[in-house]
């Protein structure tokens, strides 16, 4: 959730709210009907200003401005079907986490509030329209975990396997790919057009007519192409078992495929190799902390929570013993007779939400009121160590792995049935949004 500020604007931008654009835009104009919900023109303009932005000095690399305007497009209706989706499923954001998501970022960056808001107006962005886009992220990972929840199984098996593989060293591979999509149930005709298009774009790329992630940000149909295609450092359990073997025994700088997916067809690019000596070696970063939680019911009580949170973190600083704090108020039935102590544990062994914010405290530091799935926590970091990882690590690392790669392939294939499913109104050129 937290990233540099430039960067996560590149992705917010994508997910902005068209509430505050019409209410500044009357006369703006319609570029798509999603459902019950639009897109404006001036909102498509200013996502697609802001990849502009990030090309500056790259601009050859960048599609032809229709095939441009029509990637973000996608990308906004994606967004408007996962937030709409997320709201219809109960999902909530309460406005307390949105004040922590963006103190978060205003932290990362080292910005003062007012710092903030001078660096969101400099890009074209109010504090407003940025706090309604960190919602509609926040809205739809939430989506995701519980997808996830419901849809993502990792075997014993799968994991022993894994296991076994790792047990040579933990190599590391970076990739990026092309993506020509196919939808469900595609047609011969329709799966010979995909293979042509995939085909020719192999061929420009094997005359060297066109660098790889330049051809993936023009032809790619992956959500991704506009990030050159980059998939980022994966191991060999978060690659797709159809293909691990052979990436294995590529060299950097050579292209696999096509290869057909549930998705459709691909080209595969293989751009770095590194071991990972830490992971080789079976060695996690540990954390020793306290912490205090107080449970609240489907968010509700969200505000009494984080104020009565926000009262004991000022009793700490102001001397109060954490522990005797944590006895006496924590819901934490497991850790509160020992001061809130959870011992030693990884990043992520309470989930990723509780692991990052422990990861950024410094050691005696206590964070801000934060909401998990638990509830709202306070943290106090007590002391970090480099630890051998146990099994019982290793195998939760790897069954995490394995199941964020499914993951990826069973929301992507969500995604193209919801997409599928909706009633999707491209209006050519824009229409007034008043008619």
């Amino acid at each position: 959730m937290i990233r540099p500020l430039r960067a996560l604007l590149a992705v917010l931008f994508l997910a902005g709210s068209v509430t505050a654009l019409a209410q500044q835009q009357p006369l703006d104009r319609i570029a798509a009907v999603v459902d019950e919900d639009i897109i404006l023109q001036s909102e498509l303009d200013r996502a697609v200003a802001n990849i502009r932005g990030q090309y500056v000095g790259r601009e050859a690399q960048l599609p032809p401005a229709d095939v441009l305007q029509r990637q973000v497009l996608e990308r906004l209706i994606l967004m408007r079907l996962q937030t709409a989706r997320a709201a219809a499923t109960g999902i909530r954001v309460a406005d307390e986490e949105v004040d922590n998501a963006v103190a978060g970022i205003a932290r990362q960056n080292n910005l003062t509030p007012d710092q903030m808001r001078q660096q969101l107006a400099h890009d074209g962005m109010t504090l407003g329209d940025f706090r309604n886009s960190l919602r509609d992220e926040l809205l739809v990972q939430r989506l995701r975990q519980r997808f996830a929840q419901s849809k993502i199984n990792v075997s014993d098996g799968e994991v022993d396997a894994a296991m076994a593989a790792q047990a040579g060293g933990n190599t590391q591979y970076r990739l990026a790919h092309i993506l020509v999509g196919l939808p469900e149930g595609a047609t011969a005709e329709q799966i010979a057009t995909g293979q042509k298009k995939i085909e020719g774009i192999k061929s420009l790329l094997d005359r060297g007519d066109m660098e790889f992630n330049a051809a993936a940000v023009r032809y790619s149909d992956s959500p991704n192409a506009l990030e050159g295609g980059d998939l980022g450092w994966r191991s060999l359990d978060q690659i797709p078992t159809s293909f691990a073997s052979t990436i294995r025994s590529m060299q950097p700088g050579q292209i696999i495929g096509p290869i057909r997916g549930p998705s459709g067809f691909q080209l595969i690019k293989l751009e770095e190799v590194r071991n990972n000596d830490a992971g080789a070696a079976g060695t996690v970063t540990q954390y020793h902390a306290r912490h205090i939680l107080l449970r609240t019911e489907d968010g509700k009580e969200d505000t009494a929570a984080k104020a009565k949170l926000d009262t004991l973190r000022a009793r700490v600083a102001g001397g109060a013993d954490f522990a005797q704090l944590a006895s006496e108020n924590s819901q934490d039935n497991a850790s509160k007779a020992k001061g809130g102590d959870l011992g030693w544990f990884a990043q992520d062994d309470f989930g990723p939400e509780f692991g990052a914010q422990v990861a950024a405290l410094a050691d005696g530091q206590v964070s801000a009121p934060f909401r998990t799935q638990a509830g709202w926590h306070i943290v106090q970091r007590l002391e970090t160590r480099q630890g051998k990882a146990s099994d019982d690590n290793r195998r939760a690392q790897l069954r995490e792995s394995i199941g964020q790669r499914k993951l990826e392939d069973e929301w992507n294939r969500f995604l193209r049935e919801m997409r599928g499913e909706a009633f999707i109104d491209i209006r050519s050129g824009g229409t007034p949004a008043g008619g």
